[in-house]
């Protein structure tokens, strides 16, 4: 995962936010999207590379018994 300085904090929180649709046009608003307990053990949680598939990934799957994403890898300790 790549480190983030106090330089590089800012220029993120300064950057444009991705706007999510779904197929109706509605907007999704990703703080809104449940995290499974899978993706709070998943290497990705918290990786801005991988945030938009995550988010859509889970959205996808809201109010599915189970949850499954194929990106899925462990956290190392």
């Amino acid at each position: 995962m790549k480190e983030i300085s106090l330089k590089n904090l800012k220029e993120y929180m300064e950057e444009p936010k991705f706007q999510f649709f779904d197929d109706d046009g509605t907007e999704i608003n990703p703080d809104l999207v449940r995290k499974p307990s899978l993706c709070i053990s998943c290497k990705h949680d918290d990786d801005p590379s991988q945030e938009v598939l995550c988010i859509l990934n889970r959205h996808d799957q809201q109010g599915e018994d189970n949850f499954q994403c194929g990106a899925y890898e462990p956290k190392v300790v």
